[in-house]
């Protein structure tokens, strides 16, 4: 006579049981659940920029791609005797790191500013000593052979050709006017135009590196 009597109670628990059940599953899908993060892709994210490079610095030290490995680089094209363009470029991109390393000493740090000229003949590593002092304590200025020079050019992309004169030392250089911004490995991030001002590159860094 006892036995309906404990099935009853079984009854009783697997009912609660399962009421117990469906009520912290009831929960769980009423509770707000975490937003999925997007992860923003870098805008030049995937882009066939930047590559192998062996080239000479200011200080006569030969500088490869793998020896700037680890470090965010920022790098212009240009040339020392440029009469307006290049200099104030590689002043909007020295304010900027400025910038940039007041707010964020450590970040600041982590970006090697880089200037690669498209007129080897004349910036010797002697000349880009002088120029790269006048703008960054940091900046690397980069010349090699003409060879070199074209390796680098293709490797990002930049267009350069000699202006038209007589004199082979008095003459302009037609070339892009981009400031890259590379990660650690090399890969590119994003890139500023002429537009870009000095607030405008600290911002980019600011956003990107990490």
């Amino acid at each position: 006579m006892k036995q309906p009597r404990r099935l009853s109670f079984l009854r009783i628990a697997l009912l609660l049981a399962a009421a117990v059940a469906l009520v912290a599953a009831f929960i769980w899908l009423a509770a707000p659940k975490p937003a999925a993060q997007n992860v923003e892709e870098p805008p030049l994210a995937g882009a066939p920029i930047g590559g192998d490079f062996a080239l000479t610095d200011q200080n006569g030290k030969r500088v490869t791609n793998d020896s700037l490995k680890g470090k965010y680089r920022l790098i212009y094209f240009g040339y020392s005797f440029c009469p307006d363009v290049c200099p104030v470029d590689v002043q909007r991109m020295a304010q900027g790191l400025k910038s940039f390393e007041a707010s964020n000493p450590a970040l600041g740090a982590r970006v090697q500013p880089v200037f690669v000229t498209v007129d080897p003949a004349r910036d010797t590593p002697a000349v880009l000593k002088d120029f790269a002092a006048a703008f960054h304590p940091r900046l690397i200025g980069l010349t090699g052979t003409q060879a070199e020079i074209d390796t680098a050019k293709r490797a990002y992309r930049v267009y350069a050709a000699k202006g038209e004169g007589t004199d082979p030392q008095n003459y302009l250089m037609d070339h892009s006017a981009f400031i890259y911004l590379m990660d650690p490995d090399g890969k590119p991030v994003m890139y500023f135009e002429r537009a870009d001002d000095a607030a405008a590159i600290a911002a980019g860094l600011a956003k990107w590196v990490r």
